[in-house]
């Protein structure tokens, strides 16, 4: 037997750990898991190589809870610890087994799947427990080692009479911890930190049915058996090769980590790269509605198969948050802070890379079956859009694959539209202008009229397409985006021939003179425009420009856009062709003529939806006393 103090520089080092090593006391399991999935690990890598003369059979990690005795056990059946080790390893914290294992076998041991880099990953076990013991035998010829230690600087180590290799860490779990001896808790942390370890691990057991036998009676009642419950998948699908998976394989996986999510997602992006850095995962685009307020933290971040968190932020380019799946790279330490991803060049390197392979498979998906890329672009839209507006290396591939769809259900790039509408729709500097809408009912009467007149109409309805399409005009020298009910069509869009007005000059300004009598200046500017003499007489527009800058300033989830706020300025524009125009200038009684320029000036704004409260119902009322 050999009594001592453990090798630290402070005499509260467990004090220390239990509050400020680790933030979430429950990391603790997540660590012993972890170490004893090394341990096992590191057998198979030196039996692999020849210099651990043992069998590696088919090791399993098992966690043992004993309510009575107030323990729980992590066993493992890993290459295990001489006394020596123990006192090497143990005692002298913050000296990773895994560091040096990995120094001395770095070339073989680069694809052994080694957890490393723990350090003081074993004491955090004294953060929930008064008591840890060791009982280890190593798979050299070597006795059996028991180690003690009660969370002071004082320990025991003795011999044992273990036979089996492994080593068998056993939690005596302190009064303000017990809830770790509930299985309801444990199973949860095993789900949530284990459940893609690559060696199996087992807890409990679970109940299996037996084959019914072949000559069983009408009356067979199925038999059950005990066999052990296996907690984890140690060969996830992001693991292995694509090659090697089936459309139903991913589907399948995706159900795996999101067992209450019921629609299938639409497709996934299988990544691996093993230079500049190593990095495996697969991500999922699940359907998205047009707001910017989706369910975020859906991508879980692992450290070769260790769960680490589900705030990707900084590791996956932001506009990619929005995706589900798991990334997995033992580049990114078990640990993560928002210093360490704002300073690791490794990371920022991951984040690019993530970004090109999106933008890759998305031009393929787009080139090999350009039909179903259309059907679900309504539910990837606002992730690449988003995409478009903050991720420069991203913008540049998605010219090739971003869509333009019109309200008639056609989709378009952007080189086709300016292919296809060239000729018709050009303004009198000579730019291609894009009409659009943001709600294709609302603005329905727009959109016929631009129809009738043989203009084609986009839909574009998601909440930041005020940003994007200042993006894309800053790109496009010769092109401009107009939304339908901006300012007159007529005007946006060079005419040939101009259509002469009814009303001599002096009679035009004295309607003029008479709406504005009645239409409040604060919100609107009254436009006399010669139109089609079946054109409403009444028309309220929204200028381009203010209107976007107010949507600008409204959108932008938590102020990535915030500009401040904008007033409502709309256009009345007056059709001088009318006959209502020449109603107005005939009527004397200035009562009719008011009533007349306010009902008017009523449908207009329900054209708008701009028809609201007090207004909607005095409107609703005088119709009525009209009848």
């Amino acid at each position: 037997m050999s009594t001592g103090k453990i090798n630290v520089s402070v005499e509260n080092i467990f004090p220390l750990i239990k509050k400020f090593l680790y933030s979430d006391h429950e990391i603790f399991l997540r660590e012993l898991v972890s170490n004893a999935t090394d341990a096992t690990l590191k057998l198979k890598h030196l039996t692999s190589l020849g210099e651990a003369k043992v069998e590696y059979g088919d090791p399993k990690i098992h966690i043992k809870i004993d309510k009575e005795a107030k323990t729980l056990s992590i066993i493992d059946q890993g290459l295990g610890m001489t006394l020596e080790e123990v006192e090497k390893y143990i005692n002298q914290i913050a000296f990773s087994g895994a560091e040096e294992f990995l120094e001395k076998y770095k070339d073989s041991a680069k694809d052994s799947g080694i957890i490393g880099h723990f350090g003081l990953g074993f004491y955090s076990a004294f953060m929930v427990a008064s008591k840890v013991e060791i009982i280890t035998k190593s798979y050299q010829d070597a006795p059996a080692a028991h180690w003690t230690c009660d969370g002071s600087p004082e320990f025991t180590l003795v011999a044992h009479d273990k036979t089996e290799r492994g080593s068998e860490i056993v939690l005596h779990i302190a009064e303000d911890s017990e809830e770790f001896l509930e299985e309801s808790k444990i199973s949860e942390l095993l789900k949530k930190y284990n459940k893609f370890m690559p060696v199996p691990i087992v807890f409990g057991t679970k109940k299996v049915a037996l084959p019914k036998p072949e000559d069983a009676p009408e009356d067979y009642k199925t038999e059950y058996e005990e066999v052990e419950n296996v907690i984890n998948n140690p060969n996830p699908a992001w693991t292995r090769q694509p090659a090697d998976l089936s459309d139903e394989d991913y589907k399948s996986f995706y159900r795996e980590l999101y067992p209450m999510q019921f629609e299938e997602p639409l497709f996934n992006i299988h990544l691996n790269v093993d230079y500049p850095f190593n990095l495996t995962g697969i991500l999922y685009f699940p359907k998205l509605d047009a707001q910017l307020q989706v369910q975020k933290d859906k991508i879980q971040l692992y450290q070769n198969q260790v769960y680490v968190t589900d705030n990707v932020e900084g590791i996956v380019p932001e506009f990619l948050v929005m995706l589900r799946g798991v990334i997995d790279s033992p580049d990114i330490p078990l640990n993560v802070s928002r210093s360490y991803l704002q300073a690791d060049g490794n990371v920022k390197k991951i984040s690019n890379y993530i970004t090109r392979k999106v933008a890759d498979k998305l031009k393929s998906l787009f080139t090999d079956n350009r039909a179903d890329f259309e059907a679900k672009w309504n539910d990837i839209k606002i992730v690449l859009e988003y995409g478009m507006l903050s991720e420069p290396k991203f913008s540049e591939k998605a010219g090739a694959f971003m869509l333009y769809p019109t309200v008639k259900g056609d989709f378009y790039t952007l080189d086709e539209l300016k292919e296809k509408f060239a000729a018709t729709q050009t303004d009198k500097d000579g730019k291609l202008v894009l009409l659009y809408a943001s709600n294709a009912e609302n603005q329905h009467s727009y959109i016929d009229i631009a129809h009738e007149k043989g203009y084609e109409v986009l839909l574009l309805d998601s909440p930041i397409v005020s940003h994007l399409i200042q993006k894309l005009e800053g790109e496009n020298e010769n092109l401009t985006f107009a939304r339908v009910d901006a300012d007159h069509i007529d005007k946006l869009i060079a005419k040939e021939d101009s259509l002469p007005s009814k009303l001599s000059e002096e009679e035009t300004k004295n309607l003029q003179e008479f709406i504005e009598k009645i239409v409040p200046k604060s919100t609107y500017t009254v436009q006399m425009e010669a139109l089609d003499s079946h054109a409403a007489p009444f028309v309220i527009t929204q200028p381009e420009f203010m209107r976007r800058m107010k949507e600008m300033s409204q959108s932008g989830g938590g102020g990535m856009f915030a500009m401040g706020n904008f007033p409502d300025m709309y256009n009345l524009v007056v059709n001088t062709n009318s006959d209502l125009a020449n109603r107005l200038l005939q009527t004397t009684d200035e009562a009719v003529r008011e009533q007349h320029i306010q009902a008017a000036l009523d449908l207009a704004k329900i054209g708008q939806g701009l028809l609201k409260g007090e207004e909607l119902t005095a409107f609703v009322k005088r119709s009525f006393e009209r009848l």
